[in-house]
């Protein structure tokens, strides 16, 4: 098999609450390979925002190791971490973070401008990936002007447009009613299979799950269940009707 986009080996992160420490992640251990779309699953405080800070090099694990694309995070400098996330790692988050004066073709284009790839892509690039999103009569929309649903799209635009080793989404469903909901994923889910892109998504709604590969159940810090077969994963989906 080929080397995996992500390894997490032995990763522990520890807080001091009242003077005790506790493991918001508690030894944990997975891969996920390019083309690969995994969700993190759990209840409130199991971990899942912790472990997604640490992917994206936001936040430093007390012990353990991250590779992205074989690049080992604790070896990097706080530099080499910023242009990691700036170029390898692509963002989606429950609010969007898009930039409000800035249409959803500017928003899409800001990635590239960042990584100096402006001049290259011109705007073909990101005009092809919004209407791909179907968003090609929303290109000079403001945020204010467009749907949450269709907000989420321009972030997962600006997420891939700078062809990322790993797509990370923070309950990206969150304000969204169902219908949008299930539509942004298999859209996200799509996407990062026809690009070959690594893809985790933290969600609390585990229907999200149908558009997966993977599965990972985590409960206080720790991996409680993965859910690896397509059986297994509409079993779980189907237990929340």
């Amino acid at each position: 098999m080929t080397q995996p986009v992500l390894e997490v080996r032995d990763l522990v992160k520890t807080f001091t609450l009242d003077g005790s420490p506790i493991n918001a992640i508690d030894h944990v251990s997975f891969q996920v390979h390019a083309g690969e779309f995994l969700a993190v699953v759990g209840p409130s405080g199991s971990g899942k925002t912790t472990l997604l800070s640490i992917l994206a090099a936001l936040l430093t694990p007390t012990s353990g190791h991250v590779f992205i694309d074989g690049q080992e995070l604790s070896q990097m400098n706080e530099r080499q971490r910023v242009r990691l996330r700036r170029s390898r790692i692509g963002f989606t988050f429950q609010s969007n973070n898009l930039i409000p004066y800035l249409t959803a073709r500017e928003n899409v284009e800001f990635m590239l401008r960042l990584n100096g790839l402006r001049g290259r892509n011109g705007r073909a690039r990101p005009d092809e990936l919004l209407g791909r999103l179907g968003l090609a009569d929303r290109l000079h929309n403001l945020p204010a002007q467009l749907s949450g649903g269709e907000q989420q799209r321009v972030a997962i635009a600006r997420a891939l447009i700078h062809d990322p080793a790993l797509v990370l989404a923070d309950e990206p469903t969150a304000a969204l009613d169902t219908q949008r909901a299930f539509q942004v994923v298999e859209t996200f889910a799509s996407l990062i299979h026809e690009q070959n892109r690594t893809g985790i998504m933290v969600t609390h709604d585990l229907r999200m799950c149908k558009y997966v590969d993977r599965v990972i159940q985590m409960r206080d810090g720790q991996i409680a269940r993965e859910y690896t077969t397509r059986e297994e994963i509409e079993s779980l989906t189907q237990s929340v009707r």
